[in-house]
């Protein structure tokens, strides 16, 4: 990020709702630096987030956009566990990690870390997870603090980081799949001569390739 777009991340709420339109604050802050976005795209920031980003842009304030939301109070995730089937859907839909769950058991959500994104409410197969008020008539940064907003970039960055080596990981052992099944060919290929065994191979080969491919950009 530039300094500008830095500066305007620091000012966001940090939710990573993705309301704005942006995959998380970090792409909103820097659309609005180069100009792509405005700075009345966030819900969770209401008034004041914009006011803020009026001040660091030089831009006058102007009203929340009605197509990115409406501001109001802070809700976090509530799952309902007699119908929860444990499918860890919203477990990974959450950004900062506050879905405790494994597959087929129940999750629950860990109310500090919820960022009341409501991320996981529509990818729910059996819509047992509702949204429950917890600032009353308080909305914006008064339904929300500074040390929130750092807690929840801070738990944001660590998902994204654990993501990131998963991915690594994953391709990792799907490149030692294919190099062991080369070093393995007449067992992988079944006894396969002349053309179908170099067919095989040429799949197997393209196989390693992809998994290498993938691997690079994950790093």
């Amino acid at each position: 990020m530039n300094e500008l777009a830095a500066r305007l991340h620091a000012a966001l709420p940090q939710t990573q709702c993705t309301r704005c339109g942006y995959p998380d604050c970090e792409g909103y802050a820097q659309a609005i630096a180069s100009g792509a976005a405005q700075i009345n795209q966030c819900p969770p920031g209401g008034a004041e987030g914009i006011r803020r980003l009026a001040d660091i842009t030089g831009c006058l304030p102007v009203p929340l956009n009605p197509a990115n939301g409406s501001e109001a109070p802070r809700k976090v995730a509530i799952i309902d566990e007699d119908w929860c089937i444990g499918c860890t859907v919203c477990v990974q839909a959450c950004p900062t990690d506050a879905i405790i769950g494994v597959n087929k058991r129940m999750h629950t959500v860990v109310e500090r870390h919820c960022t009341g994104c409501e991320l996981c409410v529509p990818v729910c197969p059996v819509d047992c997870i509702g949204l429950e008020d917890v600032t009353g008539r308080h909305t914006g940064w008064a339904a929300w603090s500074q040390p929130q907003a750092d807690e929840a970039l801070e738990r944001y960055r660590k998902r994204k980081a654990r993501l990131e080596r998963e991915a690594v990981e994953h391709e990792a052992r799907l490149e030692r799949r294919a190099q062991a099944k080369l070093v393995d060919l007449p067992a992988q290929t079944h006894g396969a001569e002349g053309a179908e065994a170099d067919r095989k191979r040429a799949v197997i080969e393209a196989a390693l390739a992809r998994a290498r491919a993938r691997r690079q950009q994950a790093t």
